[in-house]
C-alpha cells in the first residue's frame, strides 16, 4: 500500500485490491490505513517498477502513469489466487444468527431501562461465535426480530444493554420489515412507532398491538403494507416530535389511518415512551385513545340521490328536441345514396343559423364543426346549393375541417382536432364527423377492439369540447341489421338517426334516442339544385333535402313480392304473428304484433329455395330485406312487425 501511495494510484484502487485479501474488513479501516501512510516511507515506488518491467516496460521509456501503475494493480488483483473457504467472511443469515440467540429476561439492562418486556426477544449470547457489527461485539446485546408483513424473518436489530447505538443485521434489509408487540387483530387498532421502547408504551397503556417500524423511514412502507394485509385495520401512526407533518401526509395515503401528536412543550424527537415516563400511562391510555387525528375525507366519487334530490336534477338537454341529446355522441347511418349527408347538412346549417325547428322539432342553436373526410368536392357543391335554394350564405357558425390525414382511433389526432375544434367553434358546439370509416383508415369495423379505439377518440373529442359528436355512417348489405360494424358501436351511442331509401321516398327516423321518442320518422325529398356549367361547359347540381308535404302511405308504397320464397315468408310472418303476445315492441306502434326477429329467421330457413343447406340463413336474411325494401314489413332492436 505504501508502494501504491508512493506511485500515486488513487485510493479507490487500492481499496477495490485489498478487499479481496481475507482479512479485509471495510473501507473505513483501509482508508484509516492510507491516511496513517506518509509518501516516501517504506516501500519506494521502484518496486512498482520492479513489477512493470516484469510486465514488459524497458528502462529508457517515459515512467508508467497513474492509469499504467492503476491497470498493473487490476491486473495483480486479478491474478491473486482466491482465499480458502475458510477464510471467507460468513454470511450474515438472519434465520442463522436468530437460532444462535437465547429468550430474552426483564433483567436485561435495555428492558429494565425502559420499562419493557422480553416477550418475543432474545439476547446473543456470549458463549456464540464472535459477532461483530461495524466494529462492535454485540454479546450480551438485545436481539429484536425484524419480520415482513406476511410473517417470514428478514432481519435482525440489536441493542445494547446499555447506552449505545442500534445496529441492524448487515446484508440483510430492513425496508418494509415490523416487529408486533402485543397481539395484532385484523379489525382492530394498531399503532405503529419508530422503535421498540416506544411500541411497549403504546401496548402498555391501551392493551392494542404496537409496530415496531425500526426507523421514521421504514413507517411509510410498513403502514401501506398493512393496509393491504389487513383491510379491515385501523392504524395510528405515532411520530416522534418533529415529525407530525410527514406522519399527516403518509396517513392522507394509507386507508383507516390517522396519528398522534403528542403535547407541546416536548423536546424534539421526543417519543411515546419519554411521554409515559413523565405523564404516566394513564394520561398517554387517553391521548392514544382519544387524540387520534385523521386526514380530511376526499370527496367521494359516488354520492347516493334520495328521490328528492332526483327530481331537483335539470331536465334532458335537447339539441333536436326528442331525438338528439346537447351532449354525447350520435350517429346518421344509412346506405350510400340514401341522401344522408344532404340531411346532415341541412341539420348542421340550422343549428348554426339559429333555426327554431327542423323537421318539426325544436332546436337549440350551436356553433357546428363539420369534418370532411371525404368528397371535399361534393361537400362545397352540397353548401353551395344549400345557399342557392335558401338564398342566404351559409351561417357564420358552421365551420368545415377538410382533413386528409386525420385518425380518430389515434389519440393525438384526436386532442388535436378538439383543440382545433375548441378555437374555432367554441365549448358546446356539434362536431359531425363524416365520415367513421373515413375518419379510421385502415379499422377492421367488425373487431370490438378497432371499434373501441374509434369510440375513445369520439369521446376524447365530446369531453374535450363538452357538446355533441355527430357520426356519419354506412349501413352494411343487410339494412336490416342496422349500422355498420360491430355492435358495440350502437350501444355506445346517445342516439341515431336512420336514414332510408325506397325509391322516390326517403325518410329518417329515430332509431334510438335515450329519453327520445324511437321510431319516430320524417319523410323528406332531395330537391336539385342547379348551380351552373364546369369547365367543360357542362351543368353542375347538386341537392338539399326539405321535408315531404305529402307523404305516401304505407299501403301505396307497398310493392308485391316476386319470389316464392318470399312470398312464402311473409305469409309465415302472417300466421306467427297471429299467435304472438308481445306488441309494440322495438319501433312498433304500441297495438302492433311483433315477433323477434331471431326466431322469425329460423322459421323461414327452411322455405328459402337454395341448394347448400349453409346457405339457408343467408336467403332468409335476403327476405327478410326484400320484404322491408317492398314497404311490406320493417325490423328494429331484434323485433320484427308488419306494416
Amino acid at each position: 500500500m505504501t508502494a501504491a501511495k508512493a506511485a500515486g494510484v488513487d485510493f479507490d484502487t487500492v481499496d477495490a485490491w485489498s478487499a479481496s485479501a481475507p482479512n479485509y474488513r471495510n473501507t473505513k479501516d483501509v482508508q484509516s490505513v492510507w491516511r496513517g501512510l506518509r509518501e516516501g516511507g517504506g516501500i519506494s515506488e521502484n518496486t512498482l517498477f520492479y513489477l512493470a518491467r516484469q510486465e514488459g516496460w524497458k528502462d529508457g521509456q517515459e515512467a508508467p502513469t497513474r492509469a499504467d501503475i492503476s491497470a498493473l494493480v487490476a491486473k495483480a488483483q486479478q491474478s491473486r489466487p482466491a482465499p480458502p473457504e475458510a477464510a471467507k467472511r460468513p454470511a450474515m443469515d438472519p434465520a442463522e444468527v436468530w437460532s444462535r440467540c437465547r429468550p430474552a429476561t426483564a433483567e436485561h439492562g435495555y428492558i429494565a431501562r425502559k420499562d419493557g418486556l422480553p416477550d418475543g426477544l432474545r439476547v446473543y449470547p456470549a458463549d456464540a461465535p464472535r459477532l461483530t457489527i461495524a466494529g462492535q461485539d454485540v454479546a450480551g446485546w438485545l436481539v429484536v426480530p425484524c419480520q415482513a408483513p406476511a410473517g417470514e424473518l428478514q432481519s435482525l436489530q440489536f441493542i445494547p444493554p446499555q447506552q449505545g447505538k442500534k445496529l441492524n443485521l448487515p446484508g440483510a434489509t430492513m425496508a418494509g420489515g415490523l416487529h408486533v408487540v402485543g397481539e395484532l387483530l385484523p379489525d382492530g387498532l394498531a399503532y405503529v412507532c419508530e422503535g421498540i421502547s416506544a411500541a411497549w408504551a403504546a401496548w402498555k397503556a391501551t392493551g392494542r398491538a404496537a409496530v415496531v417500524a425500526f426507523g421514521w423511514g421504514n413507517v411509510a412502507k410498513v403502514a401501506p403494507a398493512l393496509a393491504e394485509r389487513y383491510p379491515a385495520l385501523s392504524l395510528a401512526l405515532l411520530p416522534d416530535v418533529g415529525k407530525e407533518a410527514s406522519a399527516a401526509e403518509i396517513a392522507a395515503s394509507v386507508p383507516r389511518c390517522g396519528w398522534v401528536e403528542l403535547p407541546a412543550g416536548m423536546d424534539q424527537n421526543s417519543d411515546v415512551g419519554d411521554f409515559a415516563a413523565v405523564a404516566g400511562l394513564d394520561v398517554l391510555e387517553q391521548l392514544l385513545t382519544d387524540g387520534v387525528q385523521h386526514p380530511p375525507k376526499p370527496e367521494p366519487r359516488y354520492r347516493a340521490l334520495s328521490a328528492a334530490d332526483l327530481m331537483k336534477l335539470p331536465p334532458i338537454r335537447w339539441r333536436v328536441r326528442g331525438v338528439l341529446p346537447a351532449a354525447g355522441i350520435a350517429a346518421v347511418f344509412g346506405p350510400s345514396g340514401s341522401g344522408k349527408s344532404f340531411v346532415v347538412i341541412d341539420l348542421a346549417a340550422s343549428l348554426a343559423l339559429g333555426r327554431p325547428d327542423w323537421f318539426g322539432h325544436k332546436l337549440k342553436p350551436c356553433n357546428v364543426a363539420y369534418v370532411c373526410l371525404e368528397g371535399t368536392e361534393g361537400l362545397r357543391n352540397r353548401i353551395d346549393a344549400w345557399q342557392t335554394h335558401h338564398f342566404m350564405p351559409a351561417p357564420a357558425g358552421l365551420h368545415f375541417f377538410c382533413l386528409d390525414n386525420f385518425d380518430l382511433m389515434n389519440p393525438k389526432d384526436a386532442r388535436e382536432l378538439a383543440a382545433c375544434v375548441l378555437e374555432t367553434a367554441g365549448p358546446g358546439c356539434m362536431v359531425v364527423i363524416d365520415t367513421l370509416a373515413q375518419a379510421c383508415p385502415g379499422m377492421d369495423e367488425n373487431s370490438s377492439a378497432d371499434m373501441g379505439l374509434a369510440l375513445r377518440g369520439a369521446k376524447l373529442i365530446q369531453a374535450a369540447t363538452g357538446g355533441l359528436v355527430l357520426l356519419v355512417h354506412h349501413t352494411g348489405k343487410d339494412t336490416t341489421k342496422g349500422m355498420r360494424g360491430h355492435s358495440s358501436l350502437r350501444a355506445a351511442l346517445d342516439a341515431a338517426i336512420e336514414v332510408s331509401r325506397d325509391g322516390d321516398r326517403r325518410e329518417w327516423k329515430v332509431e334510438k334516442s335515450k329519453d327520445g321518442q324511437d321510431g319516430q320518422a320524417a319523410p323528406f325529398r332531395l330537391r336539385v339544385v342547379d348551380l351552373g356549367t364546369d369547365d367543360y361547359g357542362e351543368p353542375v347540381t347538386s341537392c338539399v333535402a326539405l321535408p315531404d308535404d305529402a307523404p305516401a302511405t304505407a299501403k301505396s308504397r307497398r310493392k308485391p313480392l316476386t319470389k316464392a320464397s318470399h312470398k312464402a315468408a311473409f305469409a309465415k310472418l302472417g300466421e306467427m304473428l297471429k299467435a304472438s303476445r308481445h306488441r309494440g315492441r322495438g319501433s312498433a306502434p304500441d297495438d302492433r304484433p311483433c315477433l323477434e326477429l331471431e326466431a322469425y329467421m329460423e322459421a323461414i330457413r327452411p322455405l328459402m329455395e337454395c341448394t347448400r343447406e349453409k346457405d339457408r340463413g343467408t336467403y332468409a336474411q335476403r327476405a327478410v330485406t326484400a320484404m322491408r325494401d317492398h314497404g311490406l314489413i320493417d325490423c328494429a332492436d331484434s323485433w320484427v312487425w308488419m306494416l
